[in-house]
């Protein structure tokens, strides 16, 4: 639609502004503000095979190469620690964190002991879904995220995830299997494939119904630059013409909201399935007699992926983590090895650092709040000292002559179904920007940590 375009060519062109990588000297993430809330991103780059559309730093696993790297990443812990950080929440991404579960297990103990840790996140890959793994999970991790991507095994194979992960009823089984262990469990999927009919998105979605999960996550598949031959070359030329209408499906068959129809009363949002929305891509499974600490986790929005969301500023350790700060965005090295060396002289491995504008700041809240589905307009005008309508005017008028707005008044911003789909394009767009940071990074990479990304040649 041409609104879709449009905001997809005004988010590329805002992003290829403001998320440059210049080079730092400085060694240390700035401190905490008092009284600010953080939460702790941890990023383990390992994995046993590396997916074409995965624009996120990762190497293909090696323990030696591991083992010193989450000894390095418990150590910068400790130097947020001696900063004054605390933390009442950790997302743990990869790669795979649970390559080496007992290190990662080891990670989370020292988290827990020195932080005010309430929550744990984290990804995993559908072949960690087994008892062993799962018994030291529990208790240590609250919402655990599985990659599945999809339930089809055409697709499966095209994303050479068959033979390491299994058919798409063997991973349903697993995640049947391993619900009952976690507070949250989270399917992560990706629609919009470009051999994905409807039939096979329908199924999907009734597979992520049938497995119990908690949560789903359906992202649009991203064409960052970095991945966009892989993908050409494994699943075929991503094409955006069809992706509304595959979001639609997901919302009517979770939510039970049909296209085109306004809900009945303001925050209601017409939705009367089995799931709620938790985000514009994230879904949460309607629970009538949730337990106690299920109740917990829903008051705190059910620890979506979009952390940023909930958590505006974050520091980050782990070689390819990227910290938000104040109106710095710091990147670390995506180097491994200088990664374990920075650490071991008693410094960070921040590589490089954008700052932002007031202005891209004001958009990035907005597009932040509204993706989580409410904007809060008096927190918005305490923080910036001026109105959303006045400081971000355009965008304003734009959202809401296209429709995108279900609630405008003194207090808030909440989001149509329509709304809702532009705030997948948005974030969508804004996050192959951040891919596009992260090649940046990465085109630093020499000698064998280039070879084993980009190939021998390269």
């Amino acid at each position: 639609m041409l609104s879709e375009r449009l905001l997809s060519s005004i988010v590329r062109e805002c992003t290829n502004q403001y998320l440059k990588l210049d080079p730092t000297t400085e060694t240390r993430v700035p401190a905490p503000v008092p009284g600010q809330r953080y939460m702790l991103y941890m990023h383990v780059p390992f994995c046993e095979r590396l997916c074409p559309y995965c624009s996120f730093n990762r190497f293909p696993f090696a323990e030696d190469r591991a083992r010193p790297y989450f000894a390095n990443m418990r150590k910068e812990m400790l130097m947020l620690k001696d900063l004054g950080y605390d933390f009442d929440s950790v997302y743990i991404g990869g790669g795979t964190p649970t390559i080496l579960l007992d290190e990662l297990c080891d990670t989370i103990d020292l988290a827990r002991e020195t932080f005010s840790i309430r929550e744990v996140s984290s990804e995993t890959n559908p072949n960690h879904l087994i008892p062993s793994y799962l018994d030291k999970l529990q208790g240590r991790v609250q919402r655990l995220s599985v990659g599945v991507q999809s339930f089809d095994d055409g697709l499966l194979k095209q994303m050479d995830r068959y033979e390491k992960y299994g058919s798409g009823e063997e991973i349903l089984a697993r995640i049947q299997d391993a619900s009952p262990y976690f507070v949250s469990m989270n399917a992560d999927m990706i629609f919009n494939f470009p051999a994905q009919t409807e039939d096979i998105l329908i199924r999907d979605i009734e597979k992520v119904i049938e497995s119990n999960a908690s949560q789903t996550t359906f992202y649009p598949l991203m064409a960052s630059p970095s991945v966009e031959r892989s993908l050409a070359q494994t699943v075929g030329k991503v094409d955006y013409v069809r992706e509304q209408k595959f979001y639609e499906i997901i919302c009517e068959l979770l939510t039970g909201e049909l296209p085109g129809v306004a809900p009945k009363t303001p925050g209601a949002q017409g939705e009367t399935g089995l799931f709620e929305h938790g985000s514009a891509w994230t879904f949460n499974r309607r629970d009538v007699h949730p337990t106690p600490a299920a109740a917990a986790v829903a008051e705190d929005r059910g620890m979506i992926d979009e952390y940023v969301v909930d958590y505006e500023e974050y520091p980050a350790i782990g070689s390819g983590g990227i910290t938000y700060l104040g109106s710095s965005l710091y990147v670390n090295t995506f180097s491994v090895v200088d990664y374990n060396a920075a650490i071991e002289r008693g410094s960070m491995s921040i590589m490089g650092k954008t700052t932002f504008s007031k202005k891209q700041r004001m958009r990035y809240r907005f597009m932040m709040q509204l993706f989580g589905l409410r904007l809060d307009k008096r927190q918005f005008k305490r923080d910036f000292g001026c109105s959303v309508e006045r400081g971000l005017s355009a965008e304003m008028a734009f959202m809401a002559s296209v429709g995108a707005f279900a609630t405008n008044n003194d207090e808030e911003l909440t989001l149509t179904a329509k709304g809702r789909y532009l705030m997948v394009v948005m974030m969508r767009q804004f996050f192959i920007g951040v891919n596009n940071l992260r090649d940046q990074a990465r085109a630093a990479l020499t000698g064998d940590e280039r070879e084993l990304i980009f190939g021998a040649g390269n």
